[in-house]
């Protein structure tokens, strides 16, 4: 209606321009001229508001004709039969003409609608081949609805919990009237029609794949009329075999991730037990030998036990306090508390807690003096350094040294690095190696250490690498901050790292 208006209201502005135009002239004018001339408007009326407002326009236009341009003026008296025949061939020919205009423009507009949804279903088939997480896709798709059939309001209802709920909309929600009207009864959807269905102002359109109800998409009626519904149909279909990709694509990825979390823990149990059990049945075995009265042990030997139980509650303590940290960053509570430290202290610290698991290896530390002191959590950072060494005692033979080397390294502070005389580490498992449980064959270990140590550094914002090592082996690198000079700090950063309490 509102289209009729239009093309009504444009036909007369059309119309009185040209009479007003024609009026001065008409005494020069014929009567042909005149009605050729008045086929403007009809065409304009025509083209804008269709059929109805090309027939108004000729009435509009047999009336301007007939009283302003044919004689006697000004009246709708006809004089002679010229006169009349002319107005019964104007009235004959624009009727058609009106008809043949409007079924050319209802022709044009249906071929550009055919073609908007063309591309829109090929964009839509397109969605089949793309790897979208589903709430991406179903939004995609009612946008694509919404944009082909005009619709005011699109919704597309999917199974949740067992029930069914609106998944994704585009326009105007669905009223809760409307959603209860279209919500099926229990055991309904699997019997819906591969047809839509009016109810009320809304219609509604069962998805199905292989048989199988996915789902409804729901658009409001005055969209889905007529010559509408099929190109709906097939939309329809399309958009089931979209969404039941997405879904099964989903459950795959859950269920390949519920594997992959249970190989995960199933292979990190069965590290954990190996290190566990192997400290425990030695200290297990040298406390009952102690305690043993019918044996005579020599006070070398005793001596020897007692260091091996401490040398393995040591290793003990070790992987506890690998595991607890490993808990810590699992569950995102990892928060670095930063004071200003002198790295060499801190380094000459961990080296003595070491000192008895060295095994023979020699300890060189190579430390300059001028170095800055570093802005980091000295509990974080010690446990990245003893993880290293820990690491470079295991895989170093025997008598070699183990090289630990610090050197400002602008623009990040400094370059703290710890190799050794190892077998080191291809190119190709460089990156490998810091993975949780990354470990070589022949190491039965939980494969923690690195895992930790790499968290433990980016959780300063800085990095940490693998490289080779002059000579062969393995140099493991990691930079940390620079403090500010002593004169740029706040006065509270004391009091501030007080008042957290201790780090664990």
């Amino acid at each position: 209606m509102k289209r009729t208006v239009t093309g009504t209201v444009a036909a007369l502005v059309s119309m009185a321009v040209l009479t007003s135009a024609m009026i001065p002239l008409r005494s020069s004018l014929s009567i042909a001229t005149t009605a050729l001339v008045l086929v403007i408007p009809v065409v304009i009326g025509v083209v804008i508001g269709g059929f109805g407002a090309g027939v108004l326009s000729v009435i509009a236009g047999f009336l301007v004709y007939d009283f302003l341009f044919i004689p006697p003026y000004l009246t709708l008296w006809v004089g002679r039969p010229e006169n009349w025949a002319a107005l019964g061939v104007y009235v004959a020919v624009m009727l058609p003409v009106a008809r043949v205009v409007a079924g050319l423009n209802a022709a044009r507009a249906k071929e550009r609608r055919q073609g908007m949804q063309l591309r829109e279903l090929f964009e839509l088939s397109g969605l089949l081949l793309e790897e979208r997480p589903l709430a991406e896709l179903l939004t995609a798709v009612v946008t694509i609805v919404a944009d082909v059939f005009g619709a005011r309001q699109v919704a597309l209802l999917l199974p949740r919990d067992g029930r069914l709920g609106i998944a994704a909309s585009a326009g105007e929600p669905l009223s809760s009237e409307q959603v209860r009207r279209v919500l099926p009864s229990p055991g309904e959807l699997g019997h819906l029609g591969a047809l839509p269905d009016v109810r009320g102002d809304v219609v509604v359109h069962a998805l199905t794949a292989a048989g199988r109800p996915v789902g409804l998409l729901v658009l409001s009626a005055e969209s889905a009329a007529g010559p509408e519904r099929e190109p709906l149909t097939l939309f329809a279909n399309q958009i089931a075999l979209a969404v039941e990709r997405a879904q099964l694509r989903e459950q795959a990825l859950r269920t390949r991730l519920t594997e992959e979390m249970a190989r995960l823990a199933k292979t990190l149990v069965a590290a954990v037990s190996h290190d566990l059990r192997a400290p425990l049945a030695r200290i297990k075995a040298s406390s009952s030998t102690l305690a043993d009265d019918d044996l005579d042990i020599r006070p070398e030997a005793r001596q020897s036990l007692v260091r091996l139980i401490d040398g393995q509650a040591d290793r003990l303590a070790d992987l506890t306090a690998n595991l607890l940290d490993m808990s810590r960053i699992q569950a995102g509570v990892l928060q670095p508390r930063r004071v200003p430290a002198s790295l060499p202290e801190l380094v000459a610290g961990v080296a003595g807690d070491l000192a008895p698991a060295l095994r023979g290896h020699e300890l060189r530390l190579d430390l300059p003096g001028e170095l800055p002191p570093v802005d980091v959590d000295r509990t974080l950072i010690a446990r990245v350094l003893t993880n290293l060494l820990e690491n470079a005692i295991r895989h170093a033979p025997k008598g070699t040294p183990i090289t630990v080397t610090a050197m400002p390294w602008p623009p990040e502070g400094v370059l703290v690095s710890v190799a050794d005389a190892g077998p080191g580490v291809s190119p190709d498992r460089r990156d490998e190696v810091f993975g949780m449980l990354a470990r070589r064959d022949a190491d039965a270990g939980a494969g923690l250490g690195l895992t930790i140590a790499r968290t433990f550094v980016e959780a300063h914002g800085r990095r940490i690498w693998v490289e080779g090592a002059p000579g062969g082996g393995a140099r493991f690198c990691f930079t940390l901050p620079a403090a500010a000079p002593p004169e740029a700090l706040p006065a509270a950063t004391e009091e501030r790292h007080l008042a957290t309490g201790p780090h664990r």
